[in-house]
């Protein structure tokens, strides 16, 4: 063996923090289980929605407003988060995030009036801008190589706590009655989030490891030449600005879904254990596709791979324009679940593709909250638009139509062009 092939494999087992387990792994499966939690108990609303309907008497409109504002609150603070994150680690932001998600989901269970659903539902949003932003982030620094796959592999988490938590909440408020459900979910978040997010670690750096896919380059190197824009100059390009228009326009589909998907199948007849598992399947779906295109998107087209997401979604919201049925509900469900979750681990590598790692955690939380805030207007367009026409049918055409726009502008997106002198990051690695 000669010295420079001991020294490569010396490399590799440093690098890949052998021997024992790679700590980047142990921050995928945190990130995760963080996931399953914090969205798992979040989009459950659309369970909880027609039981506090019920006991309350309000309008759909006004207790859309409750997950509306929570979360566009949770966008808005994921810029803070991000940039918290960035300078400090996930840890600490993690674990006051998850003790704010647990008085909120508390406070909840005790409502009485709506503006109460507003302030406590809030508190949910605000602390649930812990969860994505700095999750997400910590797993792009940790992975260079496979970056892709394991994005989505921890943005399956959303999917899988649909899948799980819909159903379970459905059983409590059946059994036990909304209020108690939501001291269970809160004692549940309490325990795990704040328990999770003391293993997480910002970057390798903080183990003395490198990233994976990090073998031959030097840490400070790469960033110093990943072409990475400051979040002021970022923020001035098309490309920014596209991207958030593209991504608001079809999650405005998404949130009225989870909103009201649930409560319209309930309106056609369907029964309530029946409807909570259409958004189980959704949930499902996304778990698979958040893993498949997360891995296709380190060997093809991040922005064509986003694209046939979005016509899979156009495709399954034409089709619930026409949906009567269980079968066809469940059938809408497997692709929307698909489409829906496919996309999600594109949008951060969309992000470092076109901006770098430099400033990753501030740009996506600004990305995220504009997504957020601007999608968050669906449920209660849509519960509006139930209340004066009796349908959910205006509302889903709107869907459709923003769909259509969406593609239209994800045709359009191109790379941001870099000053003379820079060099990609994925030059680097793939000339290494």
């Amino acid at each position: 063996m000669t010295a420079s092939s001991g020294t490569t494999i010396l490399s590799k087992m440093v690098v890949r923090g052998r021997p024992g387990l790679f700590y980047g792994y142990i921050i995928v499966l945190l990130a995760t289980l963080i996931m399953v939690v914090t969205w798992g108990t979040f989009y459950s609303f659309g369970v909880f929605f027609k039981p506090v309907l019920l006991e309350f008497g309000w309008t759909r409109a006004a207790t859309s407003a409750g997950y509306s504002l929570g979360f566009m609150l949770s966008g808005l603070f994921g810029i803070l988060t991000g940039r918290l994150s960035d300078r400090f680690g996930p840890r600490m932001v993690v674990t006051f995030c998850g003790l704010l998600i647990a008085a909120g989901y508390l406070l909840t269970s005790q409502i009485s009036a709506i503006w109460q659903l507003y302030l406590f539902y809030g508190m949910v949003g605000i602390g649930s801008s812990g969860a994505y932003v700095p999750s997400i982030s910590a797993v792009s620094r940790w992975f260079i190589g496979r970056r892709g796959l394991m994005t989505g592999i921890a943005m399956a988490g959303i999917g899988l706590g649909t899948m799980v938590m819909s159903p379970l909440a459905n059983w409590l408020i059946t059994n036990y009655g909304w209020r108690f459900s939501y001291i269970v979910v809160g004692v549940a978040v309490l325990l795990l989030i704040t328990l999770l997010a003391q293993f997480l670690r910002r970057d390798p750096g903080e183990k003395g490891m490198r990233a994976y896919g990090d073998d031959f380059v030097d840490r400070q190197t790469l960033l110093a030449k990943d072409g990475s824009l400051a979040f002021g100059r970022a923020v001035r390009t098309r490309q920014f600005w596209t991207l958030c228009a593209m991504f608001t326009l079809v999650e405005y589909s998404v949130h009225n879904i989870n909103v009201h998907i649930v409560p319209h199948a309930t309106d056609l007849g369907i029964s309530a254990a029946s409807a909570a598992q259409i958004l189980a399947i959704i949930g499902a779906m996304s778990v698979t596709s958040r893993i498949v295109m997360g891995a296709l998107g380190d060997r093809v087209s991040r922005k064509a791979a986003t694209v046939v997401c979005f016509v899979i979604m156009l495709a399954s919201l034409v089709c619930l324009l026409f949906t009567r049925e269980l079968w066809s509900f469940k059938l809408f469900a497997v692709a929307f679940g698909f489409a829906y979750g496919g996309y999600q681990p594109l949008i951060s590598m969309l992000v470092v593709d076109s901006f770098g790692l430099g400033s990753l955690g501030v740009i996506l939380g600004t990305i995220t909250f504009t997504i957020m805030a601007g999608s968050a207007v669906g449920p209660i367009l849509a519960g509006r638009m139930f209340d004066l026409t009796g349908s959910y049918q205006p509302a889903f055409l709107i869907c459709v139509a923003f769909c259509i726009i969406g593609i239209s502008l994800g045709i359009s997106l191109r790379p941001v062009v870099q000053a003379k002198g820079e060099t990609d990051i994925h030059s680097i690695i793939a000339h290494k």
